[in-house]
């Protein structure tokens, strides 16, 4: 028998590729979303036809930053996880410089707001999204335990 083969350092000079490859599938951060959400809206929604995009721009979620090919598509992504996580990360309001502040110390205690975040309305729909804040968010109820029997002691 021969020697076996040995390994193949296909990938050993390729570190000058390695920052375009992870910058090319970045998305936007939760906080030029939360931008996004309050200032243009309407604007990100109602976009212009743009041949470069897919769909031509057209069927966008605001929630995720992402273009969909068509309105179906963009359907069946509002029912997947990564859509609902999405909608659960930016319930939270995004950190300010006067929150770090605080936690370091400088100031007084404020709760971190909640906000109230649904899908965004489908095409035929009135395309408005409304960002509303709550105080406390429901929390599922928990069942109440039955009440341990006690013994009589003697």
């Amino acid at each position: 028998m021969g020697q076996p083969q040995r390994r193949k350092k296909m990938h050993s000079g390729d570190t000058h590729l390695r920052r375009r490859w992870r910058l090319r599938s970045r998305k936007k951060d939760l906080d030029e979303i939360d931008v996004d959400l309050k200032t243009r809206p309407d604007e990100m929604l109602n976009q212009d036809v743009d041949f470069e995009k897919p769909g031509f721009a057209q069927n966008y979620c605001i929630h995720c930053a992402k273009y969909f090919i068509n309105e179906q598509a963009m359907k069946d992504h509002f029912k997947t996880k990564v859509h609902k996580r999405r909608l659960k990360a930016l319930e939270d309001e995004p950190y300010s410089v006067e929150e770090s502040e605080r936690a370091a110390g400088h100031g007084s205690y404020v709760p971190h707001k909640k906000r109230k975040m649904e899908t965004q309305p489908e095409k035929g729909e009135d395309r408005k999204i409304v960002v509303e804040e709550v105080d406390e968010l429901p929390r599922k109820k928990k069942q109440k335990k039955a009440p341990a029997m006690e013994t009589e002691e003697m």
